[in-house]
C-alpha cells in the first residue's frame, strides 16, 4: 500500500552526513513518498514502498537494517575493540622515544610493525574504510573518508619503505584509528540514551492486572485487558489502565504522571490514570483506555516523537569534511600531475603522499573528544553528569531555562504553612490533630506531626484510629473524637465547612468544625540564587507545574520567575517547550518527574534533577548528581567554555594543514616532516583542551 509506514532500526551511521545520504537513497526506492532518518534514535521512518525493497536499499547504502526498531546484533563489541586497538598500538608508539634513548635494536622489526598496524587499521578499524567507501560511492565526504584517506596513505608509505628509501608511519595510522574510535564511542552513548528513557517509562505500567471475569478475579497479562473490563487495584499498587472508579474510595498519587505534588481523593465516578499509585484503599475501576491509548502509553509516544523531532547535533567536523576531503584529494592529484608534467614523476608521487599525510585528520578526530572528555570530567567533579556529547553545544547556546516546580525548584515534600483554629486555641487543636495522625503514613499526616514536633508539642495517646480511604481519618484522642479529611467526609458526618476554607484541610472535634490547615511544597534553598545566576548569564526563566495556579504563583514569586504555566499536563509542558523552540529560543528544560520526560526530550537540552525518577534521568541530556538548581547555571558556564575550546581545537587542527599543504605540494615538505606537523597539531589540541582544568569557572 502506498500509505504503508515502515520503521527500521539502522546500524552503521556515524555522522549527520550518513543520515542525510540514507534519506536520499530511500527516497529513490520505487513507491517511497517520504523518508526520515534520525541519527539520534538510529531509526528510519519510511512512507510507501515495499519493505524488502527498502531494506535492500539500506544494505546497498552500507548500513544494516532491522525491522520495527528492533535491537540489532552484528557481533561487534566496541568496548573490547577499542581496548584491543590501544593495546596493539602501544608498542608502535612506545618504540619511538625508546629508539632515541636506547640502541637501535629496540625498534620492532618492520614486518611486525606492519602486522600490528594492519590489525588496528584494517580489522579493528574496518568500519571506517567501509563507511568511507560507501560515502565515496554516494559522492559525499564524511569523517570516515578523512580517517580512511589519512591512515591508508600512512600505511602505504610505510610499506614503500620495505622496497625503497622512505620513512615509516605505521604508528601514525594506528593512533588515528584509536583516537577516532574513542570519539565514536562517546557519540554512541548519547544516541542510545533515548531507548533507555522509553524503556523506563514503559516500566511504570504493571505487567499483570487483576480483572473481574465470570464472577471471579483473575490475573491476566496487561495486553489482554480490554476497554470495559473491571480491574481491581489494591493499596500500594499502580493503576494498570486509565479508568473510572465504580466502587471503593482511595487517594491516588499522580505526581509521576501529572506533576501534582499532593495525593488526590478518588471515589465513585472519578478518573484514574495508568502509571499512578493507589495509596490507601481497594478500588474497582472500569477500563476506558488501555495500552498505547492510556495516558502512560501516550506519554511514551510523546517521548518518542519529541526525540525524533529534536534537531540532530551539528557536527562541525563533518560539515568541514564535506569540503575539505575533496579539496585535499584534488590537491594531491593536481600535485602529482604537475610534477609529472615537469618530468619529475617520482618527486610528484612523494609530494602527493606528503599532501595526504599532512591532511591526516588525527587532530580533527581529537579536537572534539579531547575537549569533551576534559569537560565531562570537570562536570562530574561539580556534580553534573553529561550524557551526550551534544549537550555542551546545546547548553552553550541556551537563551531560556524552563523549570518544573515539584521536586525541581521545590523539595517535593509537603510542609504545614498555616494552621487555623476557630476558637483561637491553635496549639491545643494542633496537639489533637497531630496526635490523631501520629501513626499515619500519609505525606500530609507526616508533615503535620513534624510541624508539631518542631513546635515542641507533646502528643496525646490515641484510643482508636480509622482510615477512611478517599476521605480522611477518624480517631479518638484522650476521649475526644477527631476528624481530619476532605469536605466530602465532613458532609457525610453532617458538619458544615465554612466558606473560605476550601483550599485547606478541615479538622473536626466532637462533631463540630474546629479549624483547618494548609500545606505547601518547600522551595529549595538555592532556587532563587539559581534563577539570579541564570539571569546574569543572559537567560530568561520560566516555571511549569501541574499544580494549581495559586500554588504555582507562590513558588514563582519565591524564586523570582515571572513566566508561569500552571495545571500543565505532560502534553502541555511539551507544547510549551516546543512553542519556545519554534519561536527561535534555545531551551533548557529542568525537571525530575515522568511527566517532564517529553519536554526534557523536546528541549534543546534536558537537565534532570538529582533524586528524580529514572525516566527523567534517562530522558535528559544532563543529570545533576545533587538537587541543587545552581548547577544549571554552572552547566551553562562550563558548556560555553567547552564549546570555545572545541572551536579553538578545530582552528589548531586546520592551521597546520592550511600552512603545510601548499608547502607539501611544492615539494618542500617530506612525508616525515608532514607527519611531524600532523603530530604537533594533535599535541596543540590536547594541550589546549587540558587548559579547561586550570582556567577559572
Amino acid at each position: 500500500m502506498s500509505d504503508q509506514i515502515t520503521t527500521l532500526k539502522i546500524d552503521g551511521m556515524t555522522c549527520v552526513a550518513c543520515a542525510g545520504r540514507l534519506e536520499k537513497v530511500l527516497l529513490k526506492v520505487p513507491g517511497v513518498t517520504q523518508a526520515s532518518v534520525s541519527l539520534a534514535s538510529e531509526q528510519a521512518v519510511v512512507t510507501g514502498g515495499g519493505v524488502d525493497a527498502i531494506m535492500e536499499a539500506v544494505r546497498k547504502a552500507g548500513f544494516t537494517p532491522g525491522l520495527d526498531g528492533g535491537a540489532l546484533d552484528d557481533g561487534k563489541s566496541p568496548e573490547w575493540e577499542l581496548m584491543l586497538a590501544i593495546v596493539l598500538t602501544a608498542p608502535l608508539v612506545a618504540q619511538m622515544p625508546l629508539g632515541v634513548m636506547l640502541p637501535l635494536g629496540v625498534m620492532l622489526p618492520p614486518w611486525l610493525q606492519a602486522c600490528l598496524a594492519a590489525s588496528v587499521q584494517f580489522w579493528l578499524g574496518r568500519g571506517f574504510y567501509v563507511g568511507a567507501w560507501a560515502a565515496l560511492k554516494a559522492g559525499t565526504g564524511t569523517m570516515d573518508v578523512l580517517v580512511a584517506m589519512g591512515t591508508g596513505a600512512a600505511y602505504l608509505i610505510s610499506l614503500a619503505a620495505f622496497f625503497m628509501p622512505a620513512d615509516s608511519y605505521f604508528e601514525s595510522g594506528a593512533v588515528v584509528i584509536c583516537l577516532v574510535m574513542l570519539g565514536k564511542r562517546l557519540e554512541a552513548r548519547a544516541r542510545h540514551s533515548a531507548a533507555a528513557a522509553i524503556k523506563a517509562l514503559s516500566g511504570l505500567r504493571p505487567d499483570i492486572a487483576r480483572v473481574e471475569r465470570d464472577g471471579a478475579v483473575e490475573e491476566v497479562p496487561l495486553a489482554q485487558v480490554c476497554v470495559g473490563d473491571v480491574v481491581v487495584i489494591r493499596p500500594g499498587e499502580r493503576f494498570a489502565v486509565d479508568g473510572e472508579v465504580i466502587d471503593g474510595d482511595s487517594q491516588a498519587d499522580e505526581s509521576l504522571v501529572t506533576g501534582e505534588s499532593l495525593p488526590i481523593a478518588k471515589g465513585k465516578g472519578d478518573r484514574v490514570l495508568a502509571g499512578s499509585t493507589n495509596c490507601d484503599g481497594l478500588v474497582r475501576v472500569r477500563a476506558v483506555a488501555v495500552g498505547h491509548r492510556s495516558t502512560l502509553g501516550r506519554l511514551v509516544d510523546l517521548v518518542r516523537q519529541a526525540q525524533n523531532t529534536k534537531a540532530p547535533v551539528q557536527k562541525m567536523v563533518d560539515r568541514i569534511a564535506a569540503v575539505f576531503v575533496p579539496s585535499v584529494v584534488g590537491l594531491a592529484v593536481v600535485t602529482a600531475l604537475t610534477w609529472w608534467a615537469l618530468g619529475q614523476g617520482r618527486q610528484g608521487i612523494v609530494a602527493a603522499i606528503s599532501v595526504l599525510v599532512v591532511a591526516c585528520p588525527c587532530a580533527l578526530g581529537l579536537a572534539t573528544p579531547a575537549a569533551i572528555m576534559v569537560g565531562v570530567g570537570i562536570a562530574a567533579r561539580k556534580g553534573i553528569l553529561v550524557k551526550g556529547v551534544g549537550a555542551f553545544e546545546a547548553a552553550a547556546k541556551a537563551t531560556v531555562a524552563v523549570f518544573d516546580k515539584t521536586g525541581t525548584v521545590t523539595e517535593g515534600k509537603p510542609r504545614l504553612v498555616a494552621f487555623h483554629a476557630l476558637d483561637g486555641d491553635a496549639e491545643a487543636l494542633m496537639v489533637l490533630a497531630a496526635s490523631a495522625q501520629a501513626g499515619s503514613e500519609h505525606p500530609l499526616g507526616k508533615a503535620l506531626v513534624a510541624a508539631a514536633m518542631d513546635r515542641g508539642l507533646t502528643l496525646l495517646p490515641v484510643e482508636s484510629f480509622t482510615a477512611l480511604p478517599g476521605r480522611g481519618i477518624a480517631a479518638s484522642v484522650s476521649g475526644r473524637t477527631v476528624l481530619i479529611g476532605n469536605e466530602r467526609l465532613f458532609l457525610e458526618r453532617g458538619i458544615a465547612v465554612p466558606v473560605g476554607t476550601a483550599t485547606g484541610i478541615p479538622i473536626g472535634v466532637d462533631g463540630r468544625m474546629a479549624g483547618w490547615m494548609e500545606f505547601a511544597d518547600t522551595v529549595r534553598e538555592h532556587a532563587r540564587a539559581a534563577v539570579g545566576e541564570l539571569a546574569a548569564l543572559g537567560l530568561k526563566t520560566a516555571l511549569l507545574t501541574g499544580d494549581r495556579a495559586d500554588i504555582a504563583q507562590a513558588a514563582a514569586g519565591a524564586i523570582g520567575v515571572t513566566i508561569v504555566k500552571a495545571q500543565a499536563l505532560p502534553q502541555d509542558k511539551l507544547d510549551f517547550v516546543a512553542g519556545l523552540c519554534s519561536g527561535g529560543e534555545k531551551v533548557i528544560m529542568v525537571g525530575d518527574g515522568v511527566n517532564d520526560a517529553p519536554a526534557l526530550k523536546r528541549a534543546d537540552v534536558g537537565i534532570a534533577m538529582g533524586g528524580g525518577t529514572d525516566v527523567a534521568l534517562e530522558a535528559a541530556d544532563m543529570a545533576l548528581l545533587r538537587p541543587d538548581p545552581r548547577l544549571v547555571a554552572a552547566a551553562v558556564v562550563l558548556s560555553r567554555r567547552v564549546v570555545a575550546k572545541i572551536r579553538q581545537n578545530l582552528f589548531w587542527a586546520f592551521i597546520y594543514n592550511l600552512v603545510a599543504l601548499p608547502v607539501a605540494a611544492t615539494g618542500h615538505l617530506s612525508p616525515m616532516i608532514a607527519g611531524a606537523a600532523m603530530a604537533l597539531s594533535s599535541v596543540s589540541v590536547v594541550a589546549n583542551a587540558l587548559l579547561l582544568r586550570v582556567s577559572k569557572t
